[in-house]
This record gives C-alpha cells, sequence and structure tokens, in this order.
C-alpha cells in the first residue's frame, strides 16, 4: 500500500489497547473504531497479549506505534528489532506503522527516552537514509510523530515544519501528527502553535494524537494522563480543518480510567469532526 492510499484510509476514532481494559473488552467488543497498540509491548511476549490481540485484531483495524526504532540516531538499524516489528505488523495487519522523529540510544543502548534532534541537514540525511532502509524493509510507508521537546538546539537550521517537508520530499514518509504535542511544544519554546498547523505537509500526514498533559510553573510535561484540555481541542478543530481530517486516537497512558472515561474522551473528536463535516457541507450547497 503507497502513502497516497494510506491518506484515504481514514479509520475514524481509536484508543489505545491497554492491559487494564482487556477484560472489558473481551466481554463488551465496544462501539471504537480501532485501536493502537505499543509495539514494544506485544514483540517480545507471548500468552494472554497475543492471545488478546489476535481477539481483537479479528474485530478491529490495528495501529501500531513504537518507540525504540532510534530512527534520528547514527547508529545502524536494528535489523534483528526490525524484523520482530515485521512480523508483529503481519500477524495483526497493522494498517499503519509509526514511531517518533527523535533518538532513543546510542552505542546500541536503549535509553528509554524520546530524545530531540537538531534541525539540521545532516540530522536530515540521517534520519531519511534510516527512513528509507526501515521502508525497505516493510514494504510500506512509514509514519512518524512530531515530538514533545523540553529544549531546542541553538544551531538548528530550519523550523520543524519545514524538516517535515523535506523529510517527506526525501523519502515519502507519512506523519502523525500530535496535536498535543504541537501545543506542549508550542508554550515550551514560545511559537505560534496554529501558524505551526498551516506549515505542516498536510497531505503527508496519516494520523492524529490527542492527550493530556501537565502543566508545570517553567514548562508543560505530555504526560497522557488525563483529558484533553481546551486549547488541544482547537487546535484539533483546525488540524481537522486544515487536512480533511485523518484517524485519530486519543492516547491516555498514565493514571488510566476505566475504559468507559478513555472512549467517551475520545467521542468528543466525533463532534469535532461532525461539525466540521456540517460546515463543509453547508459550504458546498451554498
Amino acid at each position: 500500500m503507497n502513502l497516497s492510499d494510506l491518506r484515504q484510509d481514514d479509520l475514524g476514532l481509536g484508543i489505545g489497547l491497554r492491559t487494564v481494559h482487556f477484560g472489558h473488552i473481551l466481554e463488551n467488543w465496544p462501539d471504537i473504531d480501532w485501536f493502537e497498540i505499543l509495539s514494544e509491548n506485544f514483540m517480545h511476549t507471548g500468552g494472554r497479549p497475543m492471545y488478546i490481540l489476535d481477539q481483537v485484531a479479528e474485530r478491529y483495524p490495528i495501529v501500531m506505534h513504537g518507540v525504540s526504532m532510534n530512527i534520528g540516531s547514527k547508529d545502524p538499524l536494528d535489523l534483528e528489532y526490525m524484523q520482530e516489528l515485521k512480523v508483529l505488523r503481519n500477524r495483526c495487519k497493522a494498517r499503519f506503522v509509526s514511531d517518533h522523529i527523535c533518538w532513543t540510544g546510542v552505542d546500541g543502548t536503549n535509553l528509554h527516552d524520546l530524545l530531540p534532534i537538531p534541525y539540521t541537514e545532516e540530522a536530515l540525511k540521517v534520519m531519511a537514509e534510516k527512513v528509507k532502509q526501515v521502508q525497505d524493509i516493510l514494504e510500506a510507508p512509514l509514519t512518524l510523530e512530531n515530538p514533545s521537546t523540553y529544549l531546542e538546539f541553538a544551531h538548528s537550521e530550519m523550523s520543524e515544519p519545514e524538516f517535515l517537508r523535506q523529510l517527506a520530499n526525501e523519502t515519502g514518509c507519512g506523519f502523525l501528527m500530535d496535536v498535543n504535542n504541537v501545543f506542549v511544544c508550542a508554550s515550551n519554546h514560545g511559537f505560534d502553535a496554529k501558524e505551526y498547523l498551516r506549515q505542516v505537509p498536510w497531505d503527508q500526514v496519516l494520523q492524529f494524537h490527542l492527550a493530556g498533559h501537565s502543566t508545570f510553573e517553567t514548562h508543560k510535561l505530555d504526560t497522557h494522563d488525563g483529558p484533553v484540555c481546551d486549547e488541544v481541542w482547537e487546535l484539533y478543530r483546525l488540524a481537522h480543518e486544515l487536512s480533511g481530517g485523518r484517524s485519530t486516537l486519543m492516547e491516555w497512558d498514565a493514571d488510566i480510567p476505566d475504559f468507559d472515561a478513555v472512549h467517551g474522551e475520545a467521542l468528543k473528536a466525533r463532534e469535532y469532526r461532525q461539525s466540521m463535516s456540517s460546515t463543509s457541507s453547508s459550504l458546498e450547497n451554498d
């Protein structure tokens, strides 16, 4: 499947497949459009987690989201990791495989954090070569998420949206636009979140993420531990308008409440999607 086909594949609204909700999902088969899995949680395990995933994948589209591809590091691509990722993708028939625009380790050591890169021509070259390798292995486009960051590099040579645009031109990859991350970074670094969204290469964006964050005296932190704030909902409204609509995930990864609470938060996105669709229809009829 090429990027154009994936872009047309709007899955609707999804939430993360989390252990605390396994029982509820198997008992109720809830009215949700799709589930996202954290790739690494299913790559080195079997037993009940894989049994659950197999059951869920029979009924819902699955999307894979990883945190260990280390796509921004000069370390060689971990081919064993990639092969395991591909096996998992094939097993659950995942529609998208995504990771992050970041580096996660050096000299073969995984630091288990999503670390920022400088937006330079050198970093672009390193990442583009690895993205091409990944896509050759997966035989499909890779989707990359814009990061949440807490520092900027003084020697960056371009903005983040320009980096995304050039990376897409070099590789044909897709992007996962995390709207909460845009808001967090805009608050931390002092740029205009709406202007950022207007500069995004929307033809390359395949998915949205929404999440909650924590606010401290000096910064905001992407914690995924609560509902989406009003400002992020408004950015989502703009992103939906600019993109024409994309598959949307509600992330809730810490202090996770019961399934209905997470599902209810995800369903709020439906109101924004429907209101934008109604506006578009009204304009076409006028």
